[in-house]
């Protein structure tokens, strides 16, 4: 298996654009205009996977196994093209979902090819496309092993009941993040972050869509239908915290650097970016709080058009295999979507990769996984008022 990699990975959730182009055209999309929805007769071209064995796939950088000695080398990626014969151009263009989305939607909404035959976007964000009509229907018949071991947490989000467009490539938990050595206490609820010994010491994301489940969970919201009145509670108790001084600042992910420095004691983070933090500094903890918190995923989607499906719904059920999905997850450090991995890795004659398998951040254990659940999306309709709220109190 390859080592754990000690560099932590970028973000893998974009900040919100501030009422910006591709909210924008989300909004009037869910508003009925008629050239960004695409119907499902003009979805789809000819498949060539039969003849022209090559697929396109599109990723986030760093968000794939590597060769310990050639990161130029992926050593799962290059064993399915041995075993099928299908070469695989894979290429890290994705670095915001938000940025990507403008980069391949003029092409979508105007019925062309991307050129890609597979991406993987952030959950919040694939809703958008699902509901744009911009991704295809999956054959499940191709994907056994999706069928057999997706996690039963995922199966079914509000954005892709039956996951029947998307399939989860990793999976992460938006909870907090501490420092125990310098706080000199634990954390064990959101409102804990409101105490005097942390004034001026906390962080909290930036992104509407990153940062608002969280929030909801500590008033006891059922996250999965949570309304526009939820929301707006938690903006009017977030301005009282901003004008108590409470916050530090909201961040994308360089809230790791002020964790690190100890200008920060506390911050809502990523699960996948604690693990890496933990390997330098054991001080550093995660929880998720009593009251819950969101379990997201960056999902794997086939675009319109795309010319390979049946190569693409293939490398899709090969990353399903237990043995495959658990040689990414020792790579990754996020949560595997196939719980399947996890006896695979306990198996392993390398002692720290066995210990993944003990990692609650990778494979939550059955207490964790009661506390976990998928948010429902920010609808087209609620975006350009949300948003609005959102970002002014993030300027504040």
């Amino acid at each position: 298996m390859p080592q754990t990699p000690k560099t932590p990975p970028p973000t893998r959730r974009s900040l919100l654009r501030a009422l910006g182009g591709t909210a924008a055209l989300g909004a009037l999309a869910g508003c009925g205009v008629p050239a960004a929805y695409v119907k499902p007769g003009d979805r789809t071209v000819p498949d060539a996977s039969a003849t022209d064995h090559r697929l396109a796939w599109s990723n986030w950088p760093l968000y794939i196994d590597t060769d310990d000695d050639n990161p130029n080398k992926r050593p799962t990626l290059e064993a399915f093209e041995k075993r099928t014969g299908i070469s695989v151009d894979y290429v890290e263009d994705i670095n915001d979902n938000d940025e990507f989305f403008g980069k391949i939607s003029p092409s979508l909404m105007n019925r062309r090819q991307t050129d890609r035959d597979l991406i993987v976007i952030s959950d919040y964000m694939c809703a958008r496309y699902v509901r744009l009509g911009w991704v295809l229907e999956m054959d499940r018949d191709r994907q056994p092993h999706v069928a057999e071991h997706l996690d039963p947490l995922l199966r079914s989000p509000a954005f892709d009941p039956g996951r029947r467009f998307t399939v989860p490539y990793q999976s992460g938990i938006t909870g907090i993040a501490y420092d125990r050595r310098r706080l000199g206490r634990e954390i064990r609820q959101v409102s804990d972050l409101w105490a005097s010994d942390l004034k001026g010491r906390v962080t909290l994301l930036s992104g509407v869509d990153e940062a608002f489940a969280l929030l909801m969970q500590a008033d006891g919201v059922d996250i999965t239908k949570w309304t526009a009145d939820d929301f707006h509670t938690v903006c009017d108790q977030l301005e009282r915290q901003i004008r108590k001084r409470q916050i530090r600042r909201f961040t994308g992910n360089d809230y790791t650097k002020d964790l690190v420095s100890g200008d920060v004691l506390a911050c809502q983070a990523y699960s996948g970016d604690v693990i890496q933090l933990q390997a330098d500094n054991p001080d550093i903890r995660f929880v998720v709080p009593e009251e819950g918190a969101e379990l997201w995923s960056d999902s794997l989607m086939i675009p319109n058009r795309a010319r390979h499906q049946a190569n693409a719904e293939r490398l899709i059920d090969y990353y399903y295999e237990p043995e495959v999905a658990a040689e990414l997850a020792a790579w990754v450090n996020y949560i595997c979507p196939v719980p399947a991995a996890q006896a695979v890795l306990a198996d392993s004659e390398d002692e720290e990769t066995a210990a993944l398998a003990e990692n609650p951040l990778i494979f939550p254990d059955a207490t964790l996984r009661k506390r976990l659940a998928v948010a429902r999306n920010i609808t087209a309709g609620e975006r350009v008022e949300f948003a609005k709220r959102w970002n002014g109190i993030v300027g504040m």
